[in-house]
């Protein structure tokens, strides 16, 4: 018996059987929750609550999107913070990895549940054969949800083993991988010359149409990468940031190493 999130129990209890049916406002409303968009500057969102009831106040001049998960981000406040008055920064809410304040990725981990519920996402994602942004697009237009948000959603749900790795100027922004990679396959801090993602980003190049094979080590700081490829696809996300898709389809980058192998293959 699948066990439900505390999103997804507020969906059933809904009856929420659809992406269209999915009225962030409406679901607002059911939890207690008024909604109000106003200009915010230096935030994205904030919710405040007295009792059983509270406000969110998001930023109308964000895209539609970025609106609604927005909300669905202050709404997992709601459920785990409730008596704090909380502000939270465009850079604090859909971002993925470890280095955001706990309390931001499980409000993010709630809105992902509330806004794609894998009760109905899940079987939508499977009957997409293959990972690709375009993929990605498909899927996000359904749910209405952003791309970034989406491929974090589709990457974590272990839809395909992926590193999901966002990139600015500056370097790494954040990553997240598929819990099917093992914890040695971490993405370098700086974007490698050679890989595709360097040219979209600093060589203003289109979009990648497809995933294309790459050596590994444009991406993994590791002596075993030399030996395996992997598969890069890169979209642009703003005016200086991008997205990029590592697949891995090699199934022996997917082996676990136990300490004793991979202390060997260090002094090799």
């Amino acid at each position: 018996m699948t066990v439900l999130t505390a999103a997804q129990d507020v969906l059933k209890e809904l009856g929420v059987t659809e992406p269209s049916e999915i009225d962030i406002d409406a679901i607002a409303w059911s939890l207690g929750a008024r909604v109000k968009y106003r200009p915010l500057d230096g935030c994205e969102a904030r919710i405040a609550g007295n009792g059983d009831r509270a406000i969110i106040t998001v930023n109308s001049r964000s895209s539609r999107r970025r609106k609604r998960f927005s909300v669905a981000h202050e709404l997992g406040h709601w459920k785990y913070d409730r008596g704090r008055i909380l502000v939270c920064r465009s850079d604090e809410i859909g971002r993925a990895g470890e280095n955001y304040p706990a309390p931001e990725r499980v409000a993010d981990s709630y809105a992902a549940q509330l806004l794609m519920p894998a009760y109905i996402f899940d079987p939508i994602a499977r009957s997409y054969p293959k990972a690709t942004f375009q993929t990605v697009t498909a899927i996000a237009d359904l749910f209405d949800t952003s791309i970034t948000a989406t491929a974090i959603r589709l990457v974590e749900g272990r839809h395909f083993p992926a590193v999901l790795v966002c990139h600015g100027s500056k370097g790494r922004k954040w990553f997240t991988r598929s819990p099917d990679i093992p914890d040695r396959w971490f993405p370098q801090d700086t974007l490698d010359p050679e890989s595709f993602a360097f040219g979209v980003l600093f060589g203003k190049h289109p979009n990648e149409p497809m995933p294309r094979k790459i050596p590994a080590d444009a991406w993994f700081d590791r002596a075993e990468a030399q030996r395996y490829e992997v598969h890069e696809q890169t979209i642009r996300t703003g005016d200086d940031e991008i997205l990029t898709l590592v697949l891995i389809r090699d199934p022996k980058m997917l082996e676990e190493w136990n300490t004793s192998r991979a202390s060997h293959a260090r002094r090799r």
